[in-house]
């Protein structure tokens, strides 16, 4: 399964996205480590190396459920909007 790749992310709104997925959400590490976004002790570690300036520079994230990558790459293009349809 390839990455989905996520780049210029508002916090807030990313962590509100991963909590409507229906599924498992890993980050994944330079080094190739993935944490589980769904834990919220692993979303501040993971979250925390990836900040620049308040928002994330560039995340790529693998998913259990097809239909939550799905929902994450449209978020990645279309931000709130995406949040709202989804609820």
């Amino acid at each position: 399964m390839e990455p989905v790749k996520l780049h210029d992310i508002d916090i807030k709104k990313f962590l509100q996205a991963i909590d409507k997925c229906k599924g498992n959400v890993y980050i994944v590490t330079d080094e190739g480590d993935r944490l589980n976004l769904k834990s919220k002790f692993c979303q501040i570690i993971g979250i925390s190396s990836l900040i620049e300036s308040g928002q994330i520079g560039e995340a790529k994230l693998i998913c259990d459920n097809p239909e939550d990558e799905s929902f994450l790459f449209r978020f990645n293009l279309y931000g709130n909007k995406i949040l709202d349809e989804k609820k």
